[in-house]
C-alpha cells in the first residue's frame, strides 16, 4: 500500500500533475493539503476517470483545503473543525488497514510571537489541539496514520540552517516543544526519520524566492507523515519525489511517499 502526501498548492491549477505523479508513483492513496478551492469547484471527475473512485475532500475558496484520494474504498468520513474555526484543515477516513488523518496545520504569520501576531497564536493552539484530540481519543496499539503539511520543521538537519533559523516560524523552539507534544501524544513514529538519519538534512520544501533552488538548496521539512508503533512493522519504503519542484509552476512543497507491506 503507498500512501502520499503533497501541499498541491491549488489542486485545480495543478490537477495535471497530481494525475502524473499518483499514476508515475503507482500512488493507492494520495492526501493534499491547500487545495484552495470550494467543493463544488474540485476536480472530482478526471480524479475518478484515472481510477481513483474514492475521494473525501473539504475546501474553500482561495485558501486552505484539504483531501484523500484513493483507489481503495474507505469509510467513515469525517470532518473536523480546528480551534474554534471551520477553515478546512482536518479530514479523515479508514481503510481496513488503518485510520488515515490528513491535517493543514497553519503557518503561523512572520513573527513568532503569539501576543501579537493572532496567526502565530492560532497556530500553536491548534497543534495543542491536535495533540489532545489524539491523546484523549485513541491509543497507540490502533493502527493510525496522520499526514500533511505541519509547517513545522522539527530537528536540526530538517532546516538548511538550524542557527539562522531558530528566530523564523516554522523552526522556533516553541513550534518544535509544541510538535514534540504532538508526537508523543501517541509516541507516533516519523516516517522520515525512521528511513532518513537524524544527522542527515531532509526537506520537503523550498522557497519559491530561491531562482536555483537545488544550487542553493535552501529547505525545510515541513510535510510529515506519522504512524502509531501498530504500524511501525509494516513500513517498508520512503521516497521525497523532489524532481516536481523542477515543473514548470510546481507547487514549493514535493509529495513524500510512504509504502506499507501489509
Amino acid at each position: 500500500m503507498r500512501i502520499a502526501t503533497w501541499n498541491i498548492n491549488s489542486v485545480r491549477l495543478r490537477s495535471p500533475m497530481l494525475l502524473d505523479v499518483m499514476k508515475s508513483s503507482d500512488l493507492d492513496v494520495i492526501c493534499l493539503q491547500e487545495t484552495k478551492t470550494p467543493d463544488e469547484h474540485f476536480p472530482l471527475d478526471v480524479i475518478k476517470e484515472a481510477g481513483y473512485e474514492h475521494v473525501h475532500f473539504n475546501g474553500m475558496k482561495s485558501y486552505n483545503g484539504v483531501a484523500i484520494i484513493s483507489r481503495i474504498p474507505f469509510t467513515d468520513k469525517q470532518r473536523y473543525a480546528r480551534v474554534g474555526k471551520d477553515d478546512c484543515r482536518h479530514i479523515s477516513v479508514k481503510f481496513p488497514q488503518m485510520e488515515l488523518h490528513n491535517i493543514y496545520i497553519p503557518a503561523g504569520g512572520d513573527e513568532p510571537d503569539r501576543t501579537i501576531n493572532e496567526k502565530f497564536a492560532h497556530k500553536l493552539d491548534f497543534v495543542d489541539e491536535m495533540a489532545d484530540f489524539f491523546k484523549e481519543g485513541y491509543s497507540a496499539a490502533q493502527p493510525l496514520m496522520v499526514v500533511g503539511d505541519f509547517n513545522i520543521a522539527p530537528m536540526e538537519h530538517d532546516v538548511w540552517s538550524h542557527k539562522q533559523l531558530l528566530k523564523v516560524v516554522s523552526h522556533t523552539p516553541i513550534e518544535v516543544e509544541k510538535l514534540k507534544y504532538m508526537q508523543a501524544s501517541l509516541d507516533w513514529v516519523d516516517t522520515s526519520r525512521h528511513f532518513v538519519a537524524e544527522d542527515e538534512k531532509c526537506y520537503s520544501w523550498w522557497s519559491y524566492r530561491n531562482r536555483d533552488w537545488r544550487k542553493s538548496n535552501r529547505g525545510r521539512r515541513l510535510d510529515h507523515m506519522w504512524v502509531t508503533q501498530a504500524l511501525k512493522s509494516k513500513l517498508s519504503a520512503h521516497d521525497i519525489l523532489m524532481d516536481m519542484r523542477d515543473l514548470e509552476k510546481p507547487s514549493d512543497h514535493v509529495p513524500i511517499v510512504i509504502e506499507f507491506d501489509f
